[in-house]
């Protein structure tokens, strides 16, 4: 497969479609579009978690590992799943 430098987020979720892996992103920008739009299209696309870049890494991890432990990798398919910081209030 080969990565297109112009189109970085559609290549990305190509590879990851390809290799069967969830991606993790902090693009919420553009990055759940580019999922949908495979979706739309009869694409594979296992998966996309939005991880919210102001969300301490300690508890990214800490719910990365709960969604691991609580579900399996198949039940994502074709969902975006957004994290988000949490201001303790």
């Amino acid at each position: 497969m080969t990565l297109h430098v112009l189109d970085p987020g559609r290549s990305v979720l190509a590879w990851a479609a390809e290799h069967n892996r969830i991606l993790l992103t902090h693009d919420r920008a553009t990055m759940p579009n580019f999922a949908y739009a495979r979706m739309v299209a009869g694409q594979s696309m296992p998966g996309v978690f939005v991880v919210s870049d102001r969300l301490p890494v300690r508890q990214a991890i800490d719910e990365l590992l709960l969604v691991d432990a609580c579900f399996e990798q198949t039940e994502w398919a074709g969902l975006v799943f957004r994290t988000f910081a949490h201001t303790g209030k």
